[in-house]
């Protein structure tokens, strides 16, 4: 990798894990559906100018039904769960518990795509098992027992879209799905937004936090991401995985004063490790393919 690449990869984990951290600032004054509507329709805006160039807009209609599947389970739905969750969550839990996706990804693989499972990843599934458990346990006061099961099944959305597009899209122009999809989420979501509007209008803080979420975090960090997939390839891009929770828990730590417990430090750690277990062998095969 060159430097610039590393240089792209460590500022989209930060940019990205950051959102956790602006999600629980505007998810109050906002409220959950409304924020991801204006969340994902904004984003949409940032791709339109590629959307709309010669050689993607013929794209649209074939792709459609893999758009409207992506628009609900990648985004309309893990975003508004992690928007609930974050009414009762801080937002390095937030981080920690979206850093699941990994091994729910090769669990889904392995009943739905048929893919093999080492001992290295039972391991992993195991390590990230205990330390889900670690931290969604009633001690944990960092974290309410409803806003892990949102968190988790936010991250297990995640992760059934992630073997879907490799079931489906694996040579798809990511551009046209991820930019159309998140259009979508977001026209998806306006009706149920206009029946939950705040009671009075958000603070300048909460705007400011919008904005960063919808244009960086998802806008330009979504195109970030299919750009460094294009220069690296999907498996060193995969490293972002563990980088999320860093960022997460520096970010709290640092802006929201957010403590870093004992409880979350070693749940933290049986995440990772889960992580790195469950991608390990996946990581080799695709080195062996590529």
């Amino acid at each position: 990798m060159e430097s610039k690449d590393w240089i792209l990869l460590i500022s989209l984990a930060a940019i990205w894990g950051s959102a956790f951290m602006f999600i629980k600032i505007s998810a109050v004054d906002f409220g959950p559906i409304l924020l991801v509507a204006l969340r994902l329709l904004i984003a949409g805006l940032v791709f339109m100018p590629l959307l709309l160039q010669k050689k993607n807009r013929f794209l649209f209609k074939p792709y459609l039904p893999g758009i409207l599947i992506i628009a609900l389970i990648s985004n309309a739905l893990p975003f508004t769960l992690f928007a609930f969750a974050s009414l009762g969550a801080t937002s390095n839990m937030l981080g920690i518990l979206n850093g699941t996706t990994a091994f729910l990804t090769t669990l889904i693989a392995y009943f739905w795509l048929n893919e093999s499972i080492s001992i290295k990843q039972i391991f992993g599934l195991c390590f990230g098992f205990i330390g889900v458990i670690i931290l969604v346990n009633p001690s944990n006061g960092s974290i309410t027992i409803l806003a892990s099961i949102c968190a988790l099944i936010g991250s297990l959305c995640y992760a059934f879209n992630g073997n879907y597009l490799q079931k489906y899209h694996y040579n798809s122009n990511k551009i046209v799905l991820i930019g159309w999809s998140m259009l979508f989420g977001g026209l998806l979501m306006m009706p149920i937004a206009v029946f939950n509007l705040p009671d009075q209008i958000p603070s300048f803080n909460s705007f400011l936090a919008l904005l960063w979420l919808a244009v960086v975090s998802t806008g330009i960090g979504y195109l970030g991401f299919v750009r460094l997939i294009d220069r690296i390839g999907a498996v060193k891009t995969s490293t972002l995985t563990y980088l999320l929770p860093v960022f997460s828990i520096i970010w709290g730590a640092i802006f929201l004063n957010e403590k870093i417990t004992v409880i979350i430090f070693v749940g933290f750690i049986f995440v990772m490790m889960g992580m790195y277990f469950a991608n390990s062998i996946n990581t080799k095969e695709a080195n062996n393919k590529s």
